[in-house]
């Protein structure tokens, strides 16, 4: 394995995405512990990643603000550039992460790249985590004619960049990871005190997702909620400012909608705060989003029901969590927007049972409760536990 001093790992994707590359981290700083190692990520997303202690240095990028245009891209390069780095690794295979990838002048570059760019690299990897879809035309001009799923972890899929295109051989799996400053602790210990009695086991709720076909009916959520309230437990829900429509009309749907025990920090918290609260929750009950591998990073137990998703590629990377595959042929689809109509539409979610959901609610309360703000992680058990719909009698 050859050595490097100065080393840049690129990802300038959403939430979940820039957990997922976590392990990464803490495998180049395993294999390579005297080295100077940054990270280059959205500037939206710092708290993700400013206190991950296996890093030197985050470089942040405006990339929907003041380094979206060109001259100011091509400034954000040559600021790459003048950081002489000998190792670059491009985990995010788009056109603005390729070029700057490309074009960092270092003297080994690997990892996923768009056409083109390719030239630049030293060893190029495909990512058998997303997606392919096949039979566009040139320029993706034709729609695709098959959709093949990912069929390796976004985790594993990274690794493998270790391994194949560097020789690394020593891979430290910590699964996701994410630390929080001590002041951010102290204000969301304050939080929790003012809004639920002690003692109180409370469950997180985050109903949003980036696409449609990722959200679970908000009438279902309701209930679930409804269930847990009945029987003591806090409901706390959870969010980006995005989510607070659907989680008012959900709440609205509530048989104890005004129950004190019910708290909305959608909308209100960063990313920091987001994490810290989750830790002191019991459980976690998710859609397939950013939020849910942030909760997975905190050790929270999560209960997840997967539509559009392909399961393979982005579960939850905890034992502890409980996957719910729908019962559809089309699943997963990868489609944002669901083409079937009336009562077929969305039936990947409408066909997860609330029964079914609360089955795995109440059996991982039972076994973690007790433990919340303490669950131990066990290192490498990282394969959640998938419940196939299809399958059930």
């Amino acid at each position: 394995m050859k050595s490097y001093n100065n080393i840049l790992v690129i990802n300038l994707m959403h939430i979940g995405d820039l957990m997922l590359v976590t392990p990464v981290l803490r495998t180049l700083r395993a294999n390579y512990p005297t080295a100077r190692i940054s990270l280059l990520a959205d500037k939206k997303l710092a708290d993700l990643v400013v206190q991950n202690k296996w890093l030197d240095e985050c470089l942040l990028i405006d990339k929907k603000g003041a380094d979206n245009r060109l001259p100011a891209f091509i400034k954000y390069i040559q600021k790459v550039r003048n950081n002489n780095y000998d190792l670059v690794i491009n985990l995010h295979r788009n056109e603005r992460a390729s070029a700057l990838a490309a074009f960092s002048g270092a003297k080994t570059i690997v990892g996923y790249s768009k056409p083109g760019f390719s030239l630049f690299f030293t060893k190029t990897m495909n990512n058998p985590s997303v997606a392919h879809h096949i039979g566009r035309g040139p320029f993706h001009l034709l729609p695709p004619y098959k959709y093949v799923p990912g069929w390796k972890h976004q985790v594993h899929a990274h690794l493998e960049v270790l391994k194949e295109a560097l020789g690394i051989e020593k891979i430290d799996d910590g699964g996701l990871e994410m630390w929080v400053e001590p002041s951010i602790t102290e204000k969301t210990a304050k939080l929790w005190q003012e809004n639920f009695p002690v003692d109180t086991k409370v469950v997180a709720f985050n109903i949003g997702a980036s696409w449609i076909t990722k959200r679970w009916l908000d009438s279902y959520f309701a209930q679930c909620a409804d269930e847990l309230l009945e029987k003591g437990y806090g409901v706390a829900f959870f969010g980006g400012p995005m989510d607070t429509e659907i989680v008012e009309k959900c709440i609205s749907q509530m048989q104890y909608k005004d129950s004190s025990l019910i708290k909305i920090f959608t909308g209100k918290l960063s990313l920091a705060e987001l994490a810290a609260m989750l830790k002191r929750c019991a459980l976690f009950l998710t859609t397939d989003s950013g939020p849910m591998h942030v909760g997975v990073s905190q050790g929270v137990p999560v209960v997840t029901m997967f539509g559009a998703s392909p399961v393979p590629g982005f579960y939850p990377y905890d034992a502890k969590a409980v996957l719910i595959k729908a019962p559809e042929k089309c699943h997963p689809c990868g489609i944002h927007d669901c083409p079937r109509t009336g009562e077929n539409q969305l039936a990947c979610m409408k066909n997860i049972p609330v029964a079914v959901v609360m089955k795995y609610v109440w059996e991982l309360l039972e076994k973690y409760e007790d433990l919340a703000g303490n669950v131990p992680r066990e290192y490498g058990a990282y394969a959640c536990r998938v419940i196939d719909l299809t399958h059930e009698d």
